[in-house]
């Protein structure tokens, strides 16, 4: 039924495409998202949306709502929404001020270089992905208390006890979820034992009810983030990752801290790009996308033909290329982003594209190296009635992350583990080889291809955005920005658009699944193009939220998912 849905949702959006006015004209814009005058929150659910909204109706402001609206997550959406995980935050004030915060995931400190190797210096399969092992110091909890303290103006008791009363009543599970859930109970029950909580059977309008999680919450809101860094639940969450072989200590928990960082910020035409900085490589990489495309009239070419597709596919290809070789933890490798992003180094490294034929990836520098996350992450976004914006990604990395569940305190563990170079040259787990930047150290923060992004015009705030996906993030982002400023598109049909994606290794664009004519792909293949042809999953689950020329926001709730946008 979800197919028939979507294939319609797609054969409208070609009608409207087809039928404007003139052959360039904006697409009609009757397919607008959810408008609010005041506030809004997207996220991947509508119950952690509406947690959000309320606390900014009792008078919270943005970043009161992104806590309650972060953990909300990690009770209705377990599958990326977090405590066990990490993510970033890019915000911008009513005051024009912006900021970044990193509370990404660390490296235990007793990691080694080579911990996924065997004797022979080969990958030991599954090591970084499944189980203890693949656990990092988890930063979100950090993160909620830092925003808190610099931010925050409710009390956060009081922005946690509709979490932890959505933790008790429980939570429908949706037509998603049960495939979500069915799909890994094998992985839950090889890594945790048969009588895990998830090793039951979960269907469709089931309600799951999480009173261990209840419990965990309650101590944090009553403890703070010491009960979870330092204390009680601390030592049981230390104890249990070390009894299934983890390397986790009291010490790393206690020595991790979320950062402020700057965020990366450029000009792209007549817009301000804000997005984030190292160690995620999604503002760079976004950066140097726009730079390269700047010289290019992309209006005329025409939305998703094959001029589009085709310019588009080259400057990816180049700015991944830099990306994989430069990219990692900025307190641990120097990172060149001035250079990286400078305009004129950006109009020479497009400078040998030929609109004639494909540029061969391996004719691209730099080096032969390539790294990727998964795409099991989850984005929300976020404005309030004092003009205050964030744009926060967050993710345990794989499904459920580590399948680590501690039935004790009742969250999923990361496997942000794979996401280092576990050894450079050698594919993870998506069939990629990593870069010698990112390789493994003690306390290290993994690179990131998160890119929570927030987007001005005229000094004005105009967009909130960003999307899972794994390395499909910064494309996804970067055509749903594109899709407003150039194509003149709401914020929902920005979000639904069919999207495209291509990251240098492996030499293949990914086209979404029915989004494209045939006789696009034929011309694309005609001119040397490499397209994957086989199964090429849905490409990020967008939510943004769109200043509109009258004061009103619209929200952009992606389709593809349960995603939920709601406002006052």
């Amino acid at each position: 039924m979800r197919n028939k849905k979507y294939t319609l949702l797609l054969a409208s959006f070609a009608f409207l495409l087809v039928f404007s006015c003139k052959e360039n004209d904006p697409v009609s814009l009757e397919n607008r998202g959810l408008i609010a005058e005041k506030a809004m929150v997207v996220a991947a659910r509508g119950e952690a949306s509406k947690i959000g909204l309320e606390i900014m109706e009792k008078g919270g402001n943005a970043f009161d709502a992104m806590i309650g609206t972060e953990l909300a997550l990690a009770v209705a959406y377990p599958f990326a929404g977090n405590l066990g995980g990490g993510g970033f935050m890019v915000f911008r004030l009513e005051n024009g001020e912006i900021g970044s915060l990193d509370y990404r995931e660390k490296a235990p400190l007793a990691a080694t270089r080579d911990m996924y190797l065997d004797e022979n210096g080969n990958v030991i399969p599954e090591l970084s992905t499944l189980g203890a092992l693949a656990v990092g110091v988890p930063g979100t909890v950090a993160g909620m208390f830092e925003v808190h303290r610099r931010f925050g103006t409710l009390p956060m008791e009081e922005i946690l006890a509709p979490v932890i009363e959505l933790a008790e009543k429980g939570v429908v599970v949706t037509e998603n979820q049960e495939k979500r859930l069915a799909g890994n109970r094998a992985n839950f029950i090889k890594v945790n034992g048969e009588n895990t909580f998830f090793g039951r059977e979960f269907k469709e309008n089931d309600t799951i009810k999480y009173p261990i999680l209840a419990e965990t919450l309650k101590r944090i809101a009553k403890n703070g983030k010491d009960d979870f860094y330092l204390g009680e639940t601390a030592q049981k969450l230390v104890d249990f990752i070390q009894s299934k072989g983890g390397i986790v200590s009291m010490e790393d928990m206690a020595s991790y801290e979320a950062k402020w960082r700057d965020p990366i910020s450029f000009d792209y035409k007549d817009i301000k790009v804000i997005s984030m900085a190292p160690p995620s490589s999604g503002g760079v990489t976004l950066a140097q996308i726009f730079g390269m495309l700047e010289g290019f009239d992309l209006k005329s070419m025409g939305h998703n033909s094959a001029q589009y597709i085709q310019t588009l596919t080259e400057a990816e290809r180049r700015a991944y290329a830099d990306r994989n070789f430069y990219l990692g933890d900025p307190d641990f490798v120097a990172v060149p982003v001035n250079e990286m992003i400078d305009k004129e180094y950006l109009k020479n490294r497009i400078s040998d594209f030929n609109p004639g034929k494909a540029t061969l990836s391996s004719a691209v520098s730099q080096g032969v190296i390539q790294y990727v996350e998964s795409d099991e992450t989850t984005h929300y976004s976020i404005v309030d009635s004092y003009g205050n914006a964030v744009a926060i990604t967050t993710t345990l990395n794989g499904a459920y992350g580590s399948k680590l569940y501690s039935d004790e305190l009742g969250f999923f563990l990361n496997n942000e583990m794979d996401d280092f170079s576990a050894k450079a040259g050698v594919p993870n787990m998506f069939g990629l080889v990593g870069a010698e930047a990112n390789s493994i150290a003690p306390g290290k923060r993994m690179l990131s291809s998160m890119t929570p992004t927030i987007v001005e015009k005229d000094g004005q705030l105009l967009m909130v955005v960003g999307t899972p996906g794994g390395s499909t993030i910064i494309t996804s982002v970067l055509q749903t920005i594109l899709n407003v400023v150039e194509f003149d598109m709401t914020m929902q049909q920005a979000v639904d658009a069919p999207r495209f994606h291509h990251q240098w290794l492996p030499d293949l664009i990914n086209f979404e699944p029915e989004g494209f004519p045939v006789a696009i792909l034929d011309e694309l293949k005609s001119k040397g193009y490499l397209i994957n042809e086989g199964f090429t999953p849905i490409i990020g689950k967008v939510d943004a939220i769109l200043l509109l020329p009258n004061g009103k926001f619209e929200g952009g709730a992606d389709k593809r998912g349960d995603d939920k946008a709601v406002g006052f």
